[in-house]
């Protein structure tokens, strides 16, 4: 597997992170005890760096092998 290609799987799994947050804010909203709300924050925001890092992979490696791109310099060796 190339790069290329582990950049869609990377791609994929921040979508599948954005949708869910978007269905735990609307958990989140329609809730009506304050406590069930809070866990459900506090999930959304579990969420939020994992999304970052998956959005951060995908460009990276899809752009890996490009001599114009300025790599991340949180993952550079």
């Amino acid at each position: 597997m190339t790069l290329l290609e582990l950049s869609v799987y990377y791609a994929d799994s921040a979508a599948m992170i954005r949708t869910r947050m978007a269905e735990l804010r609307a958990a989140e909203r329609a809730e009506a005890d304050p406590v069930a709300a809070r866990r459900l924050q506090l999930r959304i925001e579990a969420l939020r760096p994992l999304l970052q890092e998956a959005q951060e992979l995908a460009v990276l490696t899809a752009r890996y092998y490009d001599r114009s791109y300025h790599k991340h310099e949180k993952y550079a060796l």
